[in-house]
């Protein structure tokens, strides 16, 4: 009982830090990069949702790129010294960001995780979890490329950042439920480090060294535009089945001309959106979720007119 109440009081001293921090209402939305459609996204739902809270103001940084490890703690660094009221943030490694994670708690500002998680060293230096549950989204796109193409033959994973939360879960759930539910093949995996000409030459590799290729898997937004431009290069198109992930403009023709079957949309809007508004909840004292799941809506030639699919796409 008496750990139970020591508990409980540094919870409320926590918020009432937190409240306390209000005078600067500067809300700081920091990402992996600023280079995608995505990311843009994320940066117009935070302004939006800063709008419409009394007295807030959203800024918008990312790093040069996503491995750009070094330069992303400077900004949450950066952040933490001019005395924020929050942070919302895309950790582009689920480690490296815990030290930096760690000063803003010292100095009793919320910070609110989107898109990617913190390993669990991390799990008290935030306050809240927004993002797509990956390894969900995972899975359905899995799902998507065995319907299409059967449970045998070979396919290729094109990923991005090796070692992201979002990476971690997400080709991790559709590699799991391949080996769970087809004997489909799996002939490399191929990190492009989110830069679609990295992407664009992987996925041409590939489908020169595997003629007999039945599918590909590109797991975010610059590595399926890539995939995409390599299947309609290489005369591929509409014969190797793909699956893509993210749904900006480039992706949305690709899915309605035929050359990804599928792809698997994250709410980027609702990421920011939301980002900012938890934010202004736990200095106000609120108690917010640890974890929310803001959803994946899987978008093929059927659907993309929906106004299921036309919330997400962007």
């Amino acid at each position: 009982m008496k750990t139970l109440l020591t508990t409980l009081c540094a919870a409320t001293l926590a918020l009432s830090a937190f409240a306390a921090s209000a005078a600067d209402k500067e809300i700081a939305v920091i990402v992996k990069t600023v280079n995608s459609d995505f990311w843009q996204n994320v940066k117009k739902g935070a302004n939006d949702g800063a709008a419409k809270l009394k007295g807030y103001t959203a800024t918008f940084q990312g790093a040069a790129s996503d491995t750009d490890l070094a330069g992303q703690v400077a900004l949450v660094e950066n952040a933490v010294n001019r005395k924020v009221a929050g942070i919302v943030l895309a950790p582009s490694d689920p480690d490296a960001l815990i030290p930096a994670m760690k000063k803003a708690w010292e100095a009793k500002i919320p910070v609110i995780l989107i898109d990617s998680a913190a390993s669990d060293a991390g799990k008290n230096y935030y306050q809240s979890f927004l993002a797509t549950d990956n390894k969900k989204a995972g899975e359905l796109c899995a799902q998507a490329l065995i319907d299409k193409i059967g449970k045998e033959g070979k396919i290729a994973i094109m990923s991005f950042t090796a070692g992201s939360g979002s990476e971690i879960g997400r080709v991790g759930g559709f590699r799991k439920y391949i080996e769970t539910h087809s004997k489909l093949k799996i002939v490399g995996t191929f990190y492009s480090n989110s830069q679609m000409g990295t992407a664009l030459n992987q996925t041409t590799d590939v489908l020169a060294a595997n003629a007999d290729l039945k599918g590909v898997f590109g797991a975010n937004e610059p590595t399926a535009i890539g995939m995409g431009r390599a299947l309609v290069q290489s005369g591929k198109a509409g014969k190797v089945a793909a699956i893509g992930f993210d749904g900006n403009g480039d992706l949305q023709a690709f899915v309605k001309d035929g050359t990804i079957e599928a792809i698997a949309v994250q709410s980027a809007y609702m990421m920011g959106h939301l980002g900012v508004t938890t934010v202004a909840d736990v200095v106000a004292g609120k108690k917010v979720p640890k974890f929310l799941d803001t959803g994946v809506v899987m978008v093929t030639k059927k659907n993309i007119d929906t106004p299921e699919a036309k919330n997400v796409l962007y």
